[in-house]
């Protein structure tokens, strides 16, 4: 009798074993399996991400201070940090300097262009002056020819009116030559002036460049973000793109999560997505898948299959609405984990628990 009830109490113990190993395997099933508990709706687990972006020294140089800490809220435009400017100024005077100096040249260029263009203009008068004096030899020369054919004059005196001609011609020549120098001058001197002025266009480009680097030199906010983590310190040297800190990007915040081949083949870019987040169940956030990927890989030890069977997965990305990160930017924050809910049927209702509430 003793034996029987030791048997009847074993067996009862050992139904009541297997009755907790079953429902301990049903809800495990449950709460894993892909369509996250109800049909037409596979879910997975991931963690909160978004853009990650680096704020870098242009030039290199040392690192003048660091305006943020680690985990500040900046906004696009405000100055994070300052690279040291002193070589930079230095620069900026020697070119400034070597500008006035552009600009001297370029004035005296012109100063010596309008001396060239006074000489040719007196080179041309000399000209005319010349030719005044051939002609009025050339008339004489014919009166003496004249006269002395007739007797009235020396043959000597013709001759000597003749050469005087002669001379008048030679002076002529010589004037026009001075002329044509006083132009190739003029030539010379609009090279020159050009020149300058090039010289000008190249100093004040120069300091433009170096205006830019000093500019630079306040590093700024690209978008609004949080600092994540500060790479250099006050003090050090990095060189060009070196990374001073780096921020993500609260607008641009998504839940990369994983699917089985089965859902994954089921859900197309733009599919509706709702996020439940560990630190918040009471809220559902929404969200839309913005990148499937295209070659399935090894499920990741941190993920949960709906069978051991599954053994390749693919990497899904969910976007959460700019609108909405921008009306919470201060509440959001990256690595936080959760579950993300995929509807693969766009013709169903979402169910009760899983319709969007966000923070008011």
């Amino acid at each position: 009798m003793a034996m029987t009830d030791r048997m009847t109490m074993w067996m009862k113990r050992g139904g009541q074993i297997l009755a907790i190993i079953a429902i301990a395997g049903l809800l495990a099933w449950y709460y894993t399996r892909p369509d996250g508990g109800e049909e037409g709706i596979a879910s997975g687990n991931g963690r909160i991400e978004a853009v990650e972006i680096d704020v870098a020294a242009k030039t290199p140089g040392r690192v003048s201070e660091i305006l943020v800490n680690e985990g500040e809220f900046v906004t696009a435009g405000q100055v994070v940090a300052r690279m040291d400017t002193e070589t930079l100024q230095a620069q900026l005077r020697q070119a400034q300097a070597q500008l006035q100096q552009a600009h001297s040249a370029v004035a005296t260029a012109r100063s010596q262009l309008a001396q060239r263009e006074s000489e040719h203009a007196a080179m041309q008068a000399v000209v005319m002056q010349r030719e005044a004096e051939r002609n009025a030899a050339n008339k004489r020369a014919a009166r003496s020819t004249t006269l002395s054919a007739e007797g009235a004059t020396s043959q000597q005196e013709a001759d000597d009116d003749q050469a005087r001609v002669q001379s008048a011609e030679a002076a002529v020549s010589a004037a026009r030559a001075q002329v044509a120098a006083a132009q190739a001058g003029i030539t010379t001197a609009h090279s020159q002036v050009l020149g300058a002025q090039a010289a000008v266009v190249a100093t004040q480009a120069t300091i433009d460049r170096i205006q830019a680097d000093i500019n630079d030199s306040a590093l700024k906010s690209p978008r609004d973000g949080r600092v994540q983590y500060r790479v250099a310190q006050p003090g050090e040297v990095v060189a060009a793109g070196g990374r001073i800190m780096n921020l993500v990007d609260l607008s641009d915040v998504y839940m990369t999560f994983f699917l089985p081949t089965a859902a994954a083949g089921r859900v197309a870019l733009g599919t509706e997505v709702r996020i439940v987040l560990d630190a918040a169940p009471q809220y559902v956030v929404p969200a839309a898948v913005s990148f499937v990927a295209d070659v399935a890989q090894f499920t990741p030890k941190t993920v949960e299959t709906a069978s051991e069977r599954e053994k390749l997965m693919f990497r899904v990305k969910a976007r959460i609405p700019a609108e909405l990160l921008r009306a919470h930017i201060l509440r959001v924050k990256t690595g936080l984990p959760g579950m993300a809910y995929v509807r693969l049927n766009a013709q169903m209702e979402w169910p009760a628990q899983l319709r969007v509430k966000v923070p008011e």
